[in-house]
C-alpha cells in the first residue's frame, strides 16, 4: 500500500516537472525553470521515502532558492542586452529652441545636430525660441530638453 502511494506520488512530480518543462519550452523567456527543479527535488525525496510534507517543503524551498540566486544572472545575460537606437545618440547633447516650447499647448522644436525634434520642457517651464538647451530623455517621439545656464 505504501509503495502505491509513493508511486502516485512519484507520478505527480513527474507530471508536474513535465508540465513546468512544456510551459518553459513554449515560452521565448526563462519562466517556470524553477518549479521543475523543485520538482526534481520532491521527486528524489518521495523516492526515497520521505513524507508529502517534506516533499512539499523541498518543492518550494528549492525553487524560490534556485529562482532567488539565478533570476538576477539570467536576466542580466539573457534579456538584459539593449540595443541603443541612433536616436538615444542625442541625449545628452546640446540644441538651440527653434519654436517656443510651451508643454501646455504641446508646441515647441528643437535643433539638435542637422535634426529637428518636437520637444518639451523637462521642467514644464516654458522656453523661448534661440535658447540652449541639453537633451535629457527621448517620450515616443518628443525629445525632452532642459535649458543651460547662461
Amino acid at each position: 500500500m505504501l509503495e502505491m502511494i509513493v508511486e502516485n506520488i512519484s507520478i505527480l512530480w513527474v507530471a508536474a516537472m513535465i508540465l513546468f518543462l512544456i510551459v518553459e519550452a513554449a515560452t521565448a523567456g526563462l519562466t517556470c525553470i524553477w518549479f521543475a527543479i523543485g520538482c526534481l527535488a520532491a521527486l528524489i525525496a518521495a523516492l526515497v521515502g520521505a513524507q508529502i510534507w517534506l516533499q512539499v517543503v523541498l518543492f518550494f524551498v528549492v525553487s524560490i532558492l534556485t529562482l532567488y540566486f539565478t533570476r538576477p544572472l539570467v536576466k542580466k545575460y539573457v534579456n538584459g542586452k539593449r540595443q541603443p537606437t541612433n536616436a538615444d545618440m542625442v541625449i545628452g547633447m546640446e540644441g538651440v529652441v527653434k519654436e517656443d516650447i510651451n508643454n501646455a499647448a504641446g508646441t515647441g522644436t528643437v535643433a539638435v545636430g542637422s535634426r529637428l525634434w518636437t520637444a518639451r520642457s523637462a521642467s514644464g517651464e516654458p522656453i523661448p525660441a534661440g535658447k540652449l538647451v541639453k537633451a535629457e530623455r527621448i517620450e515616443g517621439v518628443k525629445l525632452i530638453v532642459r535649458t543651460i545656464a547662461d
